[in-house]
């Protein structure tokens, strides 16, 4: 496994530069893709599972068409370019929920857009994600027929600051802790266009992690000032998930590196633990970086009803708990 960034490149994340000699690259487990026994040890010794070309290339792309199309069409995208080729025309682009990333020329035209408006009625997206090839592979991996959430966590990030670190426990632990995140890159992802990366070993770092990962996005306190405003859903959220926005002081604090690959390529798969810490660079380039991230999970097993429902929200008022804090 390499131990430092090409030569020139500086990564990035959220906005701090990260030392190229406490950076580094996963470790790839594609050899070992028909051994369900090693793959489980893998997962469980490095809290992540890195499989190159996993996914048929055509069947991607096919994905990434109907995204890029779209993208184009409302302006997102330069016109002077073929739309799958992500190139990104002179406007910031806003999520309707939390910032994407954006082109950072102040005083450009403000494009705003969910998520949900790149998935809905994209049938090669999800036949992609629910393929027989990702069910049977979990199957295996679970050693028990598997399900998918519902909902998809869908990515266009332009230029400017990427994912803040964090776990992904903290959004959806109302259901078994046997539950796996895929992220899958809907294009070509050079480092500068901003992969997500992975805090080596911070999958055994529970511990320290403690308070974090005992708190619900979707809980509240209800002797909050803020309490009835969460409760009726003016106010999304008290606690946004986040664990730090300084992936530099965590990484001291945590130990480890942070791996991402060197380039992810079409039909790539990374899956990883609720527990392992992760974050994406930022993307230093003008084109836009498209990823999706699923959960998967024992069909046996209790499922958080927040993502199983036809058209699940985040942060949705009908999922706030309530507690005295």
């Amino acid at each position: 496994m390499s131990t430092f960034a090409p030569a020139g490149f500086q990564p990035i994340a959220s906005g701090y530069e990260l030392d190229p000699n406490e950076f580094g690259f996963l470790t790839e487990s594609t050899e070992h893709i028909d051994d369900p026994a090693i793959l489980r040890q893998r997962f469980a010794d490095d809290g992540y599972l890195f499989i190159r070309n996993f996914y048929d290339r055509e069947a991607v792309l096919a994905a990434r068409q109907v995204v890029t199309d779209r993208l184009l069409n409302e302006g997102i995208l330069d016109d002077r370019f073929p739309s799958a080729d992500g190139v990104l025309a002179d406007v910031k682009v806003v999520n309707k929920r939390s910032a994407f990333s954006a082109n950072p020329n102040d005083g450009r035209e403000l494009k705003a857009y969910a998520p949900e408006d790149l998935t809905r009625g994209n049938k090669p997206l999800w036949d992609l994600l629910n393929s027989r090839r990702i069910m049977d592979f979990f199957g295996a991996f679970f050693g028990t027929p598997a399900h998918r959430f519902h909902y998809i966590w869908f990515r266009a990030v332009g230029q400017g600051k990427g994912t803040p670190p964090h776990c992904d426990w903290v959004y959806m632990s109302r259901g078994t802790p046997n539950l796996c995140t895929t992220w899958v890159p809907l294009g070509e992802t050079p480092l500068n266009v901003g992969g997500l990366m992975i805090l080596e070993n911070s999958h055994k770092k529970s511990a320290k992690l403690k308070n974090y990962l005992a708190r619900d996005v979707d809980d509240y306190c209800t002797n909050s000032p803020n309490a009835e405003k969460l409760k009726s859903g003016e106010l999304l959220f008290e606690f946004d998930g986040v664990l730090t926005r300084n992936p530099v002081s965590l990484r001291k604090s945590f130990g480890g590196r942070w791996l991402t690959a060197e380039q992810y390529n079409v039909g790539d798969l990374l899956i990883f633990s609720m527990r392992t810490i992760h974050a994406s660079l930022d993307n230093q380039s003008n084109r836009i970086r498209i990823s999706a991230d699923t959960r998967y999970q024992p069909a046996n097993e209790p499922t958080d009803e927040r993502w199983n429902v036809e058209n699940a929200t985040p942060y949705a008022k009908e999922f706030k708990k309530g507690r005295i804090c």
